[in-house]
């Protein structure tokens, strides 16, 4: 029980000193998460935005993909990062396995369907409800898209917040591709593992504080955005 206490008073000690090692794994986490986010945002908005409006042979299947994708393993995703990255990969001359950029690709592979599917979704019913009225001032499907994006901007933040909440909480691709190297590729999910194997509660401990407070922030943030829309809507 003292062994418990004393590693929640460190835990305690070395966030509010915010300790040096405990900074650099949170620094790199967001670093990874953000830019991953930031990149699939690029693709899976638009890609989701145009299944949504347009139709085309294959639209069905692509839809039906992006909605299995969600459900992605990571694990799998990170085997196949792997392979690709690897030196007897296709892209193994580029010498990317083990480093930040390849975490941000297992996770961009990741993410990118979530956002995507959740973006169709949204788009979808923005113009299920405003298709007469749009078509009637002569805006067909893509003229329209940047009305509907703007009107569904609170919603669409909501799903670029839930492509977030993966990425950050994510463990399994991103230790295969990155290998938990310190100072290199070690974030907060691979460090929680390690640390706890290692019987090193206490940074173990303090990331998790860390990892529950951010995940905690990006549903509160979700659910009031979600609300204000909502609201906005019935206005």
């Amino acid at each position: 029980m003292n062994d418990f206490a004393d590693a929640f008073s460190l835990a305690g000690e070395m966030l509010i000193n915010l300790d040096a090692g405990l900074m650099e794994i949170v620094s790199l986490s967001l670093q990874v998460s953000f830019t991953a986010v930031l990149l699939a945002s690029f693709i899976g908005l638009p890609l989701g935005a145009a299944v949504a409006l347009f139709r085309f042979p294959g639209r069905t299947l692509i839809i039906v993909v992006l909605n299995a994708l969600m459900g992605l393993p990571p694990v799998v995703v990170g085997l196949m990062v792997y392979l690709v990255l690897s030196r007897a990969g296709p892209l193994g001359v580029f010498g990317l396995l083990f480093t930040p950029e390849a975490m941000i690709i297992a996770q961009i592979l990741l993410i990118t369907p979530i956002i995507a599917a959740l973006t169709r979704q949204v788009v979808a019913d923005l113009w299920q409800e405003f298709e007469e009225q749009l078509r009637s001032l002569g805006a067909g499907p893509l003229r329209a898209l940047p009305t509907l994006l703007w009107d569904g901007r609170f919603s669409l933040i909501t799903v670029i917040l839930a492509g977030f909440g993966r990425a950050s909480a994510e463990v399994g691709a991103v230790m295969i591709v990155g290998g938990n190297i310190d100072h290199v590729t070690r974030v907060m999910t691979t460090s929680i593992a390690l640390e706890v194997s290692k019987g090193n509660l206490a940074l173990a401990l303090a990331l998790g504080i860390v990892l529950l407070t951010l995940s905690t922030s990006i549903n509160g943030a979700a659910f009031i955005i979600g609300e204000n829309n909502k609201k906005n809507h019935v206005q």
